[in-house]
């Protein structure tokens, strides 16, 4: 009968070992039963932001149409007064009325409109007439002419302003001419009940006859 040699006791430790590892990795690997109990897990969430929407913008008011401007009567039309005064007398030898003309369309300063006998309800008249010296020296030499003025009436029947349109002979009855016409005094024109300011020519004619 033989007697068996003991394995050493290196093998037996190293075997142990081994067999220990083994054990080790199948218990690992095996699924772990759920205990109800989540210590230790990370949860990620995500959040959901409900956006509002946007309010719809107001309309906007629509522009109203620019208001019209009531119109104006329209002036009186600027049309010449050739017939002016024509038949009146004024009761002095040297001035005719047919002599009086209220002009061919002619303003006045400021924009005063001349008007028409037509448009015109009551035509100026005149009602105190000066009488005009004749210049001695153009009595002395028998020297004749006349001056045509222009003569801006008033609505009061004043005469505002003469102004010499032609003379002949130039520079002798000028003077005499303005300075007597600026003394006369009319009844004012008057249109639609109102007294008007009109500019009237007027010939003033020098004769010894």
């Amino acid at each position: 009968m033989r007697w068996r040699q003991p394995l050493p006791i290196g093998l037996i430790s190293a075997a142990l070992g081994t067999a220990a590892v083994l054990g080790l990795v199948i218990l690992m690997n095996r699924p772990l039963a759920w205990t109800g109990r989540c210590e230790g897990q990370a949860f990620s969430s995500i959040d959901v932001v409900k956006k509002d929407k946007p309010k719809p913008e107001p309309a906007k008011p629509k522009p109203e149409p620019p208001k019209r401007k009531p119109q104006r009567s329209a002036p009186a039309p600027l049309v010449g007064l050739d017939s002016g005064l024509a038949g009146l007398n004024f009761g002095l030898p040297q001035f005719d009325a047919s002599e009086l003309d209220l002009g061919q369309g002619l303003l006045g300063e400021g924009g005063d409109v001349v008007m028409t006998d037509d448009s015109v309800d009551v035509p100026p008249r005149p009602i105190m007439q000066t009488p005009m010296a004749y210049p001695p020296r153009a009595r002395a030499q028998g020297v004749t002419g006349y001056v045509l003025l222009s003569v801006l009436i008033g609505p009061t029947g004043n005469v505002e302003k003469v102004k010499v349109i032609e003379a002949q002979p130039a520079g002798v009855f000028d003077d005499v001419a303005t300075a007597g016409v600026q003394t006369w005094k009319f009844e004012p024109a008057s249109y639609r009940g109102e007294n008007v300011r009109v500019w009237a020519t007027q010939r003033v004619r020098f004769d010894l006859s």
